[in-house]
C-alpha cells in the first residue's frame, strides 16, 4: 500500500505545478510514480480529485475541498518535523528560500558560498522569482519580501530599507533634459516594471505613501528589473527602480539620480518571513541570523 502522507504531496504539488510529472519531480519521483500516488489516493477514497487529460489537471468539487484539508495536515506534519528538528542545536538539512529575481542575484547568491562555509551541512535551494508565491503551499522555509507587509500569518526580521531611485544615463539627461517635477515626467521615456503595483497601467506613484500619480508613457515595458537597468545605462529612458538595481549603475557613473519636488514612494523595507511555528529549525535560525549580520 502507497504511503498516504507521499499520495497527499503528490495531489498538493499536482495543483501548486499543473501538472504530474512536475509534482513527481518536485518529490523526486517518476511522472507513473507520481501518477500510482494520485491513483491510489483517490482508488482509497472512492473519489475522483482531479480531472486530468494530457493538457490539463482540474479539480473537481470534493477536490478543492480536500485540497485545503490535504495542505492542513502536511503543515501540521512540516511543524512537528520543525519543531524536533529545532532540538538539535546543528544546522543541517535541505533549506527552501524564495528571494526576488535581481534581488537575489545582486545580494543574496554572492553570500551563499560564506554561508556554506560556516555551515557545511546545510544543502540551499535558493527560488528566484518576481512572482508572490504560497510560502506555505510551496514549501519554502524561508522567503525574503520587498515593500510593506500585509500578511501577519508570519513572522518576520527586517533587514533594513530599500529607497527607491529615479534616474537615467547621463546621455539621456543631456539630450532630453532633467525632470524637476514628477509632472514632467509625462514628457520623457519611462521604462515601467510590470510586476510592480506602483507602475502598472502607465501610472508612477512618487510621496512617501504614492499619493502623487503620474502618467507615463515609453517604449518599453519588462517584468524584470535588470532588463530595465540595462536598457536605461544604453540611454533608452528613465528607470524608477530600487537601490539595489541601480546602487552599481549609480556609483560608476552609467546612470545619474533625478531628484524630483516631490519624493519617491517608501517601499517599505526588505523583510525575511517564515513560518509562525513557536521553534524554528537550526538551518532557518541560521540563515536568519546570517542575513541580519551582514545586512546589519
Amino acid at each position: 500500500m502507497l504511503d498516504r502522507l507521499t499520495s497527499m504531496q503528490i495531489f498538493v504539488e499536482a495543483v501548486n505545478r499543473g501538472s504530474l510529472s512536475a509534482a513527481g519531480r518536485a518529490l523526486k519521483l517518476s511522472p507513473a510514480m507520481a501518477a500510482k500516488y494520485l491513483d491510489a489516493l483517490e482508488e482509497r477514497l472512492g473519489l475522483k480529485l482531479l480531472h486530468r487529460s494530457t493538457r490539463q489537471l482540474r479539480l473537481t468539487d470534493v477536490g478543492a475541498d480536500y485540497l485545503n484539508s490535504c495542505r492542513q495536515i502536511l503543515q501540521q506534519v512540516a511543524e512537528a518535523d520543525a519543531e524536533v528538528t529545532a532540538l538539535s542545536s546543528e544546522a543541517i538539512g535541505l533549506l527552501r528560500m524564495n528571494v526576488p529575481l535581481s534581488f537575489g542575484n545582486h545580494y543574496i547568491a554572492p553570500l551563499l558560498p560564506a554561508f556554506s562555509q560556516r555551515y557545511p551541512l546545510v544543502e540551499i535551494e535558493l527560488g528566484l522569482s518576481d512572482q508572490q508565491q504560497d510560502i506555505l503551499a510551496d514549501g519554502w522555509d524561508l522567503a525574503l519580501r520587498i515593500g510593506r507587509l500585509s500578511d501577519s500569518n508570519f513572522k518576520s526580521r527586517s533587514l533594513g530599507n530599500c529607497p527607491m531611485r529615479l534616474c537615467a544615463a547621463p546621455e539621456y539627461l543631456q539630450r532630453y533634459g532633467t525632470p524637476q517635477q514628477s509632472s514632467d515626467l509625462a514628457q520623457h521615456n519611462c521604462l515601467s516594471y510590470t510586476l510592480s503595483a506602483m507602475q502598472r497601467n502607465g501610472q508612477w506613484a512618487f510621496g512617501r505613501d504614492g499619493e502623487y500619480k503620474v502618467t507615463v508613457r515609453g517604449n518599453l515595458q519588462a517584468n524584470s528589473g535588470d532588463a530595465l537597468l540595462v536598457a536605461a545605462i544604453g540611454g533608452q529612458g528613465v528607470i524608477y527602480q530600487p537601490d539595489f538595481i541601480v546602487r552599481h549603475a549609480l556609483t560608476t557613473g552609467q546612470l545619474r539620480e533625478i531628484t524630483l519636488h516631490q519624493p519617491n514612494i517608501d517601499l517599505g523595507g526588505l523583510h525575511l518571513l517564515f513560518h509562525p511555528s513557536r521553534s524554528q529549525p537550526a538551518k532557518v535560525r541560521a540563515m536568519i541570523d546570517f542575513l541580519v549580520e551582514k545586512f546589519n
